[in-house]
């Protein structure tokens, strides 16, 4: 069984159509299982770089601030004691890695259901083509006659460089590859568009078992360069 969707052209006609398989878009939605994949991916994003001294790590004599009897103080045994004024912290954070084990199987059983949930709600769109001259307005336009909402992501091949230097500097517009995909972002946005290119290499991609291959485009290798 395969669900079908319009393709249209950048002046919203309809040019085409596109079977979206049922397995891939109109899967069970598993919100425990979407909630731990994303979880697992926001904590694997985290720096864990931070790092605080402890009393051992702080600059200062070990001398004692006054003498242990006879001032009516309380007793003190370092000026590096956290409860001092540039004392070192008590439970120091350490530097820390926050990824987690996430099963393969589990990242695509995510994306599915949220796909699934998407187009379900009819927030799944392909476009023919975005723009074939760099025009961030009218590539905004073409985008944008698909929905109204605050969050929209738009999925484009690695090969459709007008569009990438048309919307990438739209504030608005999340912009992804195919094998870039993931739970989160589909999560986030209010809708999705794909390019008619994108929605092949996507659907070309699960048939494989795998992500699209990654293909760099030409801006990617004159940075790496």
């Amino acid at each position: 069984m395969a669900l079908t969707v319009d393709v249209k052209d950048v002046a919203g006609k309809k040019v085409g159509s596109v079977d979206l398989p049922a397995e891939i878009f109109d899967a069970q939605t598993n919100v425990p299982l979407i909630h731990q994949v994303v979880t697992a991916q926001l904590a694997a994003a985290r720096q864990g770089s931070q790092k605080a001294k402890n009393r051992g790590e702080t600059s200062g004599s070990g001398k004692k601030p006054f003498k242990q009897k006879g001032t009516g103080r309380a007793r003190q045994g370092s000026v590096r004691a956290p409860l001092q004024r540039g004392g070192g912290a008590a439970h120091a954070v350490r530097p820390r890695e926050y990824s987690q084990r996430t099963p393969k199987k589990m990242i695509k059983a995510a994306l599915r259901g949220v796909l699934s949930d998407r187009q379900r709600n009819e927030r799944i769109h392909v476009i023919n083509e975005i723009a074939k001259t760099p025009s961030t307005k009218a590539a905004i336009s073409a985008v944008r006659q698909f929905s109204d909402r605050k969050h929209v992501l738009v999925v484009v091949s690695r090969n459709e460089d007008q569009a990438w230097r048309s919307l990438r500097n739209a504030e608005d517009l999340h912009l992804l590859v195919p094998d870039q995909l993931n739970a989160y972002d589909v999560l986030k946005s209010d809708d999705i568009v794909f390019s008619e290119s994108a929605i092949k290499d996507f659907l070309k991609g699960n048939a494989n078992g795998k992500g699209a291959k990654s293909v760099a485009r030409e801006s990617e290798v004159e940075v790496s360069a």
